[in-house]
């Protein structure tokens, strides 16, 4: 089983659920329109690597994420996270209104960084992701149609949150092919204190 580091400690997430459309500007970007219920697609635990793979039989786009740590049904613990997909993959399964596990939960479909202590408010987190030292993505639950507590409340109404599991909150607008040999730099801000800086080298 795969493993992420809360603290010192070594969890095994027993599934990583993933909240999609979450921000205005990138349910635009995609030429789509919001959902009457949140978005909520899943991935196992083969999906975590932390290796970022520029092709895995077709371009792989990036999409960076806060991330939510489960422990007592609640947020113990926040990172980052880049959801993987493969986007021409993920537009043909779209177009037949089909599922999306062939475009995301394919093995090695998420990275994520260290995971810290969750602040006081999570409502105050912020995301950056820069890629060649280039500010591609930002945002925060100021953005979200669906804030943290929010997500959890619709999460725990049909299907259990057990600990170790991962929630990903959704992605801002600004998301793209991965280039091999790219630098990917995340940073998890709480107002102007950073809590978690992590990259990734494209291979």
């Amino acid at each position: 089983m795969r493993r992420v580091t809360f603290e010192k400690a070594t969890v095994i997430p027993k599934k990583i659920v993933c909240v999609g459309k979450n921000y205005r500007a990138h349910i635009e970007e995609m030429g789509s329109v919001p959902s009457d219920q949140m978005t909520v697609f899943m991935k196992p635990n083969v999906c975590i690597t932390d290796e970022l793979v520029a092709h895995r039989g077709e371009q792989i786009h990036f999409e960076s994420e806060i991330c939510l740590l489960i422990h007592d049904g609640a947020a113990a613990g926040v990172g980052v996270g880049l959801d993987l997909t493969k986007r021409a993959t993920q537009k043909r399964l779209k177009d037949a209104g089909l599922p999306w596990e062939r475009a995301k939960a394919f093995e090695g479909s998420a990275l994520f960084s260290h995971f810290v202590d969750a602040p006081p408010s999570l409502s105050d987190l912020e995301l950056e992701l820069y890629v060649n030292s280039e500010l591609r993505q930002r945002g925060g639950p100021k953005q979200m149609l669906y804030e943290p507590s929010v997500i959890l409340q619709e999460l725990r109404s049909f299907i259990p949150l057990e600990d170790g599991d991962i929630v990903m909150t959704g992605t801002p607008s600004g998301v793209g092919p991965v280039e091999k040999d790219a630098l990917f730099e995340a940073r998890l801000l709480f107002g102007k204190a950073e809590l978690i800086s992590e990259s990734w080298r494209a291979v």
